[in-house]
C-alpha cells in the first residue's frame, strides 16, 4: 500500500505514516468519474506538429516552444506568432498541408486549437518549474531526457501522445528513488513525500 510521510501538518500532528488509498478514498475517487486519456491513446490535433523534425532532426529545446517549463507550474503553448515567425522565412515547406493550415489560422486571427494530452485531476499540481530547475538547470541532464520521463520520447513522435500513465503510483515511485542533489555531489535526495505537495 502507498504510504506517505505526514511530518508536522498542521491538525494532523506528527504521524509516522498513513495509509494513503484506504478506507472509502478509493471508491470516492472512482465514483467521481475521473476520465484522463489513457497512455498509448491517439489523440488527433488540429495541425499534425511533428515533433520528431522540431525536436528530432532540428534538435530544438523543448523549452523553446514550451517557454513556460522553467518558471511555471505550466510549460505552456507557443504563440501562434512564434510559429509563423520561423514558417514565413522557410519557403521550401510553404506547400505542405500542415502550413497551408498554420498560415489559415493566422490570417484568421485565430489561435489553434490544440487538445490537452497531459490532463491531470483538477485536485492534483504537479510544477514544471520545480522539475526543470533542478533536473535541467541544477544537474545539467539533456532537456530532451528530463522531459521524456514524463511526456516519452516525444523527438520521435510526429503528434504527441499520452506514453506514461501518469497516475500517482507512478509519480510516487519516481518520489521514491534517489536523485543526485547536483551534478557534482554523490549526495542524493528523495522527491516530497506529503501529500500537500501535490494536493493543494
Amino acid at each position: 500500500m502507498l504510504r506517505f510521510a505526514l511530518r508536522g501538518r498542521k491538525g494532523l500532528g506528527a504521524h509516522k505514516s498513513r495509509p494513503l488509498l484506504g478506507g472509502l478514498m478509493l471508491p470516492a475517487i472512482l465514483a467521481a468519474g475521473i476520465s484522463l486519456a489513457a497512455a498509448g491513446s491517439k489523440i488527433e490535433q488540429p495541425i499534425e506538429f511533428p515533433h520528431d523534425v522540431h525536436a528530432g532532426k532540428m534538435g530544438i529545446n523543448c523549452m523553446y516552444c514550451h517557454t513556460y517549463a522553467r518558471r511555471s507550474a505550466v510549460s505552456g503553448l507557443p504563440p501562434l506568432q512564434k510559429c509563423i515567425g520561423c514558417h514565413e522565412h522557410i519557403d521550401s515547406v510553404k506547400d505542405k498541408p500542415r502550413i497551408k493550415k498554420l498560415f489559415e489560422y493566422w490570417e484568421a486571427k485565430r489561435p489553434i486549437p490544440w487538445k490537452k494530452i497531459h490532463s491531470l485531476p483538477d485536485f492534483v499540481r504537479f510544477d514544471h518549474e520545480r522539475h526543470i530547475q533542478r533536473f535541467y538547470f541544477q544537474q545539467g541532464q539533456p532537456v530532451q531526457e528530463v522531459c521524456a520521463h514524463c511526456h516519452g520520447d516525444v523527438k520521435t513522435m510526429t503528434v504527441a501522445e499520452k506514453v506514461t500513465p501518469l497516475t500517482m503510483g507512478w509519480c510516487v515511485s519516481c518520489h521514491e528513488q534517489d536523485h543526485p542533489e547536483n551534478a557534482v555531489s554523490a549526495k542524493t535526495a528523495n522527491g516530497p513525500n506529503d501529500c500537500s505537495y501535490c494536493h493543494k
